[in-house]
């Protein structure tokens, strides 16, 4: 099985590289049509793997597929590892929503001329698949080893799911306040930004721009939201393997999801409600898990993949038309 996760990373660095090296060699602010066209592109990977998935876990590639899932007690044929991998890919992106949001607010907060914004996104996706990846192999052990710890993370997304809906948002987190504050004792970090560089030397000494500020904060949001996030997955599928594809795909089309939905994000009002809803459904089937199984049997991977859909297109309706009616 080493060969696949060697060779799925190495894919996906390529892809990075790419990006770098290639797309946004110079610093330039994305178009919209841009950043559709580079989200379209990632979603279209993200269904190429699929077909991969099914062919993969039929043929069993080095292994994969032959061990028992530990959520639903089966070892993963072609068909129940694609539905899981899709659904699972589906969640992360549609809670990858709200950390498009507070990104923004990051980079108004911090003034980040736009045309640098793609860099810090870039090394956050990074850094967010290196620190996803540990908290994934850790999720994935507990799960096999202690199946109480099910039980916790739907009790946890259920809470969650609650504060999103009772809470009011704020402009700012407290953990972003935190932080600035805590670089500002420890670092030394200059008051202007330095062209693309997080990182200056002045007078012989290492200084911070505000830049790296900015990194700082997207990663430690990605962290937050991570903790939402994975727990949620692991509703789906204990597969390390679908769980980091999937989160992988999804924090791909995170950056170009910014670029395209930052400036609408706004007006859907409900996305907030549909990912609660999401996020409560997930605990207690986490909670349920053997009701479920019995109740729906091999079909609730489809019809866990059907209603995270159905509550997904209902929030962004329901935003559209709540929208069209408001006094302009």
């Amino acid at each position: 099985m080493i060969l696949v996760w060697a060779g799925f990373i190495a894919f996906i660095l390529g892809l990075l590289a790419l990006d770098l090296g290639v797309f946004n060699r110079r610093h330039h602010v994305p178009s919209g049509r841009e950043a559709l066209l580079f989200t379209a592109g990632t979603v279209a990977l993200a269904l190429g793997f699929v077909a991969l998935v099914y062919v993969a876990y039929n043929a069993h590639w080095q292994g994969l597929g032959l061990g028992v899932d530990a959520i639903d007690g089966r070892p993963n044929n072609g068909h129940t590892a694609a539905i899981k991998f899709l659904t699972g890919y589906i969640v992360e992106l549609s809670l990858s929503m709200d950390n498009v949001f507070v990104i923004a607010l990051i980079f108004q907060h911090l003034h980040v001329p736009p045309k640098y914004q793609h860099r810090v996104l870039f090394w956050g996706v990074l850094g967010a698949l290196v620190m996803r990846g540990v908290m994934i192999a850790g999720g994935a052990a507990l799960v096999a080893r202690y199946h109480w710890v099910m039980y916790a993370f739907g009790a946890f997304l259920i809470v969650t799911a609650v504060k999103m809906l009772t809470t009011p948002e704020r402009a700012t987190s407290p953990e972003e306040r935190w932080i600035v504050r805590w670089l500002n004792k420890h670092a030394r970090v200059t008051a202007d930004y330095h062209a693309e560089h997080f990182v200056v030397v002045t007078n012989g000494k290492r200084w911070l721009t505000p830049l790296a500020v900015a990194l700082v904060l997207v990663e430690t949001t990605d962290l937050v939201f991570a903790v939402d996030s994975i727990p949620a997955i692991f509703a789906v599928t204990a597969d390390p393997f679908l769980v980091f594809t999937s989160n992988v795909f999804a924090i791909l089309g995170l950056r170009s999801l910014y670029f395209g939905l930052a400036g609408m994000i706004a007006k859907f009002r409900y996305l907030s409600v549909s990912l609660a809803i999401i996020l409560g459904l997930v605990g207690l089937k986490m909670l349920l898990g053997r009701v479920v199984a019995a109740w729906l049997g091999e079909h609730q991977n489809a019809l866990t993949l059907l209603v995270v859909a159905v509550v997904l297109g209902a929030g962004a309706m329901a935003s559209i038309v709540a929208d069209r009616r408001r006094p302009r």
